[in-house]
């Protein structure tokens, strides 16, 4: 007799197994095979936070003609936040690289704050979709010796995630400041945060990753950080302090 019981088959030890035609099964115990022992060995990584030490910043296509597009953060915002970003990794003393695509013949120059914000930082122009891609740029990345790398870019789903994703395939470790990248459509920023994801790329804010990097509010640089990061509630809490110390 052939029993099925959630889901496994189980014969009558008494009967002989040709009695079950295409039903022959191997009735000894199923065994893990190497690969399944492996994976059950595997421990996931410990997470390495995030240090001025391990870190870079990575800012791909800022670019007036793009920023034109951008519909999920305002004009106003966007550009706010990136230089906020750049400010504060500046004053974390991170290495950053910037780049643009097509420069000259399709979405124009680096949007004059970001320039402002970062003096005498050369910017990488490409034609490239992928920053990664460009020889110039990838070696800019590699010399830094960083293995954690902080992306943003315009588009968030192609200029932020390709290199991203890329990074993540040559073993570093990428992360995506998403309030300082923008995107074209709803549809775009959610099909590009699921591919970033799926691909293992970290996602965060800029704050977020600028305080991972500080890790403690007595260093001598965290009053620059904050005040380059320029969070307009944090400006309450100072002046709630300020106003306690008095």
């Amino acid at each position: 007799m052939l029993l099925l019981c959630y889901g496994q088959f189980y014969r009558d030890p008494n009967e002989p197994v040709a009695a079950y035609g295409p039903f022959i099964m191997n009735t000894q115990e199923e065994q893990p095979s190497k690969s399944n022992e492996k994976a059950m060995t595997n421990q996931t990584r410990p997470y390495e936070p995030l240090t001025s030490e391990n870190a870079a910043l990575v800012l791909v296509d800022h670019q007036v003609g793009l920023m034109t597009g951008v519909r999920d953060y305002s004009t106003g915002e966007l550009k706010h936040n990136v230089v906020a970003l750049a400010k504060a990794a500046k004053a974390l003393k991170l290495p950053i690289i910037v780049t643009t695509t097509a420069r000259d013949s399709m979405w124009g120059p680096t949007f004059p704050e970001l320039v402002e914000a970062l003096p005498g930082v050369e910017i990488i122009d490409r034609s490239s979709v992928n920053a990664f891609d460009d020889a110039r740029v990838a070696r800019a990345i590699e010399a830094t010796g960083r293995k954690k790398l902080i992306f943003a870019g315009i588009s968030l789903e192609v200029c932020a995630a390709f290199p991203a994703i890329t990074a993540v395939g040559k073993g570093l470790d990428a992360y995506v400041a998403v309030d300082a990248s923008g995107t074209f459509s709803e549809t775009k920023r959610q099909v590009g945060l699921l591919r970033m994801l799926q691909a293992g790329v970290i996602v965060s804010d800029y704050t977020t990753l600028m305080v991972e990097i500080l890790k403690d509010n007595g260093r001598p640089e965290a009053g620059e950080v904050y005040g380059a990061m320029d969070m307009a509630w944090a400006k309450l809490v100072g002046q709630i302090a300020h106003a306690y110390g008095k």
